[in-house]
């Protein structure tokens, strides 16, 4: 009984381990990120299927150190077994993931807690439901450690940008309330500090996009670089957050989702503005073919990353470098 309960013991400590485990760069100074939005996935819904067809084609091809679901995961009931067929393929892998929400995930009989709780639960999850006094659930950071594991080398933040609008008469959609800005830039400030006064390269994610993209988009329509077939879906209020990573100096690049038929990125005022590419199947609209996931390298020890579409069969689209791609073109 006693031998039982030591393997018991270190099977659990193995387990804790491995789902707390160290996002770092590889011994080639590569860390590399998978971004799958906007899946809606219906349990019973055929239709379904080629979004986990995709999922799995692309892990095993790309095998990366993380897996960012960046929200409309889910799509129908039931919803857990919705979610288990969604990130069964991720934490077999033994694959690091995080999560976060989009406008349709607690439409489904779960809220955006029950929807974090079970997600928090499961191997491999690094999501976190974040500061209570914030706006939404799942505003929290990652650190990516150097090769060596010495020491912080870039900095991960993700957002819930909410759902609708809180106002009547302002648009459908959400938008970032004044506590969640202030949130980021004090938690920016303080690794900034960390580094010596230098800012480390940061990403940050969420589903809705800035009201900068579709000012990007009208200022810049000629210069970016993939589909701009539909007029962004962004909240009518714009509360600054463009201006504090702009300011703070971190944020490299903003990677969302919402908007299914673009898949676009494009440079504005020294930050890349992305989308993600639509990931499911046809629950939902997508005029854009194939789906497919975007795919984002750091470079350790620069203040540089590249990204892609990665559509299902494996045709990569838009390779774009930060900052080379769009330095003559600002």
């Amino acid at each position: 009984m006693r031998n039982l309960s030591i393997i018991l013991l270190i099977l659990f400590s193995l387990t804790l381990t491995a789902q707390n485990k160290t996002l770092k760069y590889n011994n080639k100074g590569i860390f590399k990120i998978l971004q799958f939005t906007d899946i809606h996935y219906q349990k019973n819904n055929p239709a379904s299927a080629v979004a986990i067809e995709l999922i799995n084609e692309v892990l095993d091809a790309e095998k990366p150190d993380l897996v960012v679901f960046t929200g409309d995961i889910i799509y129908a009931k039931p919803v857990i077994a919705g979610l288990d067929d969604v990130f069964t393929p991720v934490i077999e892998r033994k694959i690091p993931w995080a999560y976060i929400f989009g406008n349709h995930d607690d439409e489904h009989g779960m809220s955006r807690a029950e929807l974090m709780d079970y997600a928090v639960s499961k191997p491999f999850c690094l999501a976190q439901a974040g500061d209570k006094s914030l706006k939404g659930i799942g505003n929290y950071i990652l650190e990516v450690k150097s090769s060596n594991e010495s020491k912080n080398s870039a900095i991960l933040y993700f957002f819930d940008s909410g759902a609708y609008t809180p106002v009547k008469g302002l648009g459908t959609y959400d938008w970032f309330a004044f506590n969640q800005i202030e949130w980021y830039r004090s938690q920016s400030a303080a690794y900034t500090k960390e580094n010596g006064g230098v800012p480390y390269p940061a990403l940050a994610f969420f589903h809705i996009p800035l009201a900068e993209y579709p000012q990007m988009k009208a200022e810049k329509y000629d210069q970016l670089i993939g589909s701009k077939d539909e007029k962004e879906c962004n909240g009518k209020l714009n509360t600054g957050m463009f201006a504090a990573i702009r300011q703070a100096g971190d944020v490299m690049g903003t990677f969302v989702g919402h908007d299914h038929d673009n898949d676009y990125i494009g440079n504005y005022y020294d930050i890349y503005l992305a989308y993600g590419r639509f990931s499911g199947g046809k629950t939902e609209y997508n005029n854009l073919g194939k789906n497919g996931c975007r795919v984002i390298e750091l470079k350790e020890g620069k203040r540089e990353f590249s990204t892609y579409i990665r559509l299902l069969g494996g045709e990569i689209l838009y390779l774009v470098e930060y900052p080379a791609t769009f330095a003559a073109t600002k």
